[in-house]
């Protein structure tokens, strides 16, 4: 009797070792780190039709179009940036709008998270009664430039229409912008465009290049000459002959801002905004518009020379 009292203890005794040892090296493992955030912003332009709204989520499920580089035409809930707008859009409304998205890590292959929509814009009405309290403009080919009136570098005063008979690249960008993907982008893809330009003299008289800012209020003219000055390399010694800096009255700001589809939401002491690039035939009218940040200077650049033709 005593034997099997023993027996059974050494069992139970070798069955605690195993399970002690299992604890201790699972307890060593290190658990998997979750995938450092990138710091990444990406901004796709989305397109499709409202088919519900769910005021509590601040979300809105849409049936949208494919979108390149983000993912394949479905239907799937998105939630706004700016909930405010909610009661202006309604299930069946057409709508374009960008759709912002954080980059889970450095390789865009690794997906995307936060997924938000800004600068949301109704094409076309489900209610033809109903009226948006703002109608953006989508710039499309063919379309008239107006001649708005800008105060640039050197303070003094620009008009649109005093460019006609040269190619025109234009984009919107605010100096404070921290957001690399964004007006640093702009700026870079620009100062590389001059650059490419100055290459071909008979181009380059034909051209222009201007960086409109959507805050007036701080880029005053000797903000926006240091910050022209820096991304052409020249500084204090830049004329300014082939690229201007330049803001729109207050007053003006949203008429211009409008009709180039640039949705501005100040946002704490930074502004929140969309992309907007375009490019102006000779004759003042869009030859093509650019709304996200995929295009390239040496694309550009063949655009222009292909447009100063």
């Amino acid at each position: 009797m005593q034997r099997v009292v023993e027996g059974r203890w050494e069992r139970f005794a070798g069955l605690f070792v195993v399970l002690f040892l299992a604890a201790m090296v699972s307890g060593c493992r290190q658990a998997a780190a979750p995938p450092a955030a990138s710091g990444i912003t990406r901004d796709f332009k989305i397109r499709g039709k409202v088919l519900a709204t769910d005021v509590a989520a601040g979300k809105i499920t849409l049936d949208h179009e494919a979108v390149p580089g983000f993912m394949d035409a479905m239907i799937m809930p998105y939630k706004l940036a700016d909930p405010s707008i909610m009661s202006e859009l309604h299930p069946g409304d057409k709508i374009v709008a960008d759709v912002l998205v954080d980059q889970i890590d450095a390789d865009p292959a690794g997906g995307y998270k936060n997924a938000r929509l800004t600068d949301v814009v109704v094409v076309a009405q489900s209610k033809p009664d109903y009226k948006p309290a703002v109608q953006f403009h989508v710039p499309t080919a063919g379309d008239q430039v107006p001649n708005f009136a800008l105060l640039n570098q050197s303070g003094k005063t620009i008009h649109l229409d005093q460019f006609k008979g040269k190619v025109v690249l234009m984009t919107f960008i605010y100096t404070r912008c921290t957001l690399a993907d964004f007006c640093p982008r702009m700026s870079r893809n620009f100062a590389e465009i001059d650059k490419a330009l100055q290459g071909d003299p008979a181009t380059y008289d034909k051209t222009h290049l201007l960086s409109v800012s959507f805050d007036p209020t701080y880029d005053t003219p000797a903000v926006l000459k240091s910050y022209g000055g820096a991304y052409t390399g020249n500084y204090t010694k830049e004329k300014f002959a082939h690229w201007d800096f330049a803001a729109p009255p207050v007053k003006e700001l949203p008429e211009m801002t409008q009709f180039f589809d640039v949705g501005v939401t100040p946002d704490g002491k930074a502004l929140t905004h969309s992309l907007s690039t375009v490019l102006i035939g000779k004759d003042g009218k869009v030859i093509a518009w650019y709304p996200t940040n995929d295009w390239v200077p040496s694309e550009m650049v063949a655009a222009v020379k292909n447009a100063a033709a």
